[in-house]
């Protein structure tokens, strides 16, 4: 499974990235607006941290409005990927962005059939949003479960991305299920690497060569 990081802050990305395991970056226009950047130059600045895909989302509510952005945002770089809403006019766009060549991430998916349609629509990725589900007293990781097993049934080639990951068991049951990618905050990265066991050991293997040079001395 392969391991995004969901953020726009170069900081956290070059953090991550120093950690030689990520594949990618996802932003949207809420984590743009925390870095008082303008995000054309901000996405120039990621894509040089960052050699994989980099998704950028559009604004535009309307497919000539979204595809417009689109065709702006790729001239960025080549590993620029167009994140697009599961909307009718998301559909289009997507439609008309694949027959181009250009990849795209469909975003704010919650639901089997939009995963089915936005894959037929050509899309790269499919974004579910887990933790949004959650939020609402339903339980997020069914939806990957469905789309794994929809996409299976066909051959699909969409790429299920899991997101909105509020805790290192999405990330785990998501890598069970099958899912392709997962884009994960700095902050759930790193509590993946953290285990109550492993601190325990290294204390004492650091106290037991302490005492073994001490005794060594005398």
């Amino acid at each position: 499974m392969k391991l995004f990081i969901d953020t726009a802050n170069l900081d956290e990305i070059k953090k991550a990235n120093s950690y030689g395991v990520l594949d990618g970056v996802t932003t949207n226009p809420t984590l743009l607006s925390k870095e008082k950047e303008e995000p054309m130059v901000q996405f120039k600045k990621i894509c040089e941290i960052v050699k994989g895909p980099v998704s950028a989302e559009v604004t535009s509510l309307d497919a000539e409005g979204m595809l417009a952005e689109a065709k702006e945002l790729a001239q960025i770089s080549s590993n620029i990927v167009i994140k697009v809403p599961c909307t009718i006019d998301g559909l289009k766009t997507t439609k008309e962005l694949s027959a181009s060549g250009i990849k795209t991430n469909l975003t704010l998916c919650f639901s089997p059939s939009q995963a089915l349609l936005v894959a037929k629509a050509g899309a790269t990725y499919v974004s579910p949003f887990v933790g949004r589900l959650d939020d609402i007293s339903t339980e997020g990781m069914n939806l990957i479960e469905d789309i794994r097993v929809i996409y299976d049934n066909y051959g699909i080639e969409t790429q299920i991305l899991v997101a909105s990951i509020r805790h290192p068991l999405h990330f785990v049951e998501a890598a069970r299920i099958g899912a392709d990618v997962a884009t994960v905050p700095l902050s759930v990265i790193e509590k993946l690497m953290k285990h109550p066991l492993t601190d325990i050991g290294i204390k004492r293997f650091s106290d037991d060569w302490e005492k073994l040079k001490t005794s060594l001395v005398k």
